[in-house]
């Protein structure tokens, strides 16, 4: 699942959210239409949803009103259109903000943050001999701090979320790396293996991190 979805036709400005976004090592995916936006949200999903209202095509608030039908995920939305009856309809329309343009990069940010911590714990994870704190992006094994980077990390904790299922290569790329990632998908094949040296025992006859041939990977 993507962490951020962000629906703006700028690029200019979408850019500069994902730069920033990132920066905090959220997973950030960008449509730059309402259609797009809305067939991504259904097959991937969204932990929060920034979007703008003038969108080419279908605009802004049908996009909250069909996203809303989908899910109860929170949504933001960042406008130039500043009229009350616009901010209004946003609300009743079920988005959880209204900013406007231009908006302070550093308030918006803190209510990202603050909506992640409140929506969605942050609990140390347990797996075995491993110890992922999740705020602090750190993973102990056998109570010894790993050097991880944010990708492994991020990695590391969707395959111990999904514990003993089969994970497709495909589904897991995207939720890592995002659809909208220069990385190529080989790249999942390396991060694997570098996370295998620093978990398993023994990387040749990996265990926690168990490869599903013709398929993807398997925790536990």
């Amino acid at each position: 699942m993507t962490d951020i979805l962000i629906v703006e036709d700028q690029r200019d400005i979408s850019s500069l959210l994902c730069d920033f976004l990132r920066a905090e090592n959220y997973i950030v995916t960008v449509a730059e239409d309402g259609e797009k936006a809305l067939a991504l949200y259904e097959k991937y999903g969204a932990k929060l949803v920034l979007l703008d209202v003038m969108l080419p095509g279908m605009d802004g608030f049908a996009v909250c009103s069909g996203i809303r039908k989908l899910g109860d995920v929170p949504i933001i939305i960042l406008s130039a259109r500043t009229e009350k009856d616009d901010k209004l309809n946003g609300l009743i329309l079920g988005a959880d903000d209204y900013m406007e343009k231009p908006f302070d990069i550093d308030i918006l940010l803190a209510k990202i943050r603050g909506i992640f911590k409140r929506r969605y714990s942050m609990e140390d994870v347990v797996a075995g001999n491993l110890r992922i704190d999740q705020e602090r992006r750190m993973v102990y094994k056998d109570g010894i701090l790993l050097n991880m980077t944010a990708k492994e990390f991020d990695l590391l904790l969707l395959l111990v979320e999904n514990e003993g299922k089969v994970m497709r290569k495909e589904s897991i790329f995207q939720q890592v790396w995002g659809s909208d990632s220069v990385s190529e998908p080989q790249t999942l094949t390396v991060h694997v293996k570098w996370l295998r040296e620093k978990i398993e025992e023994d990387p040749a006859n990996p265990k926690k991190i168990q490869t599903v041939w013709g398929v993807g990977y398997r925790f536990g």
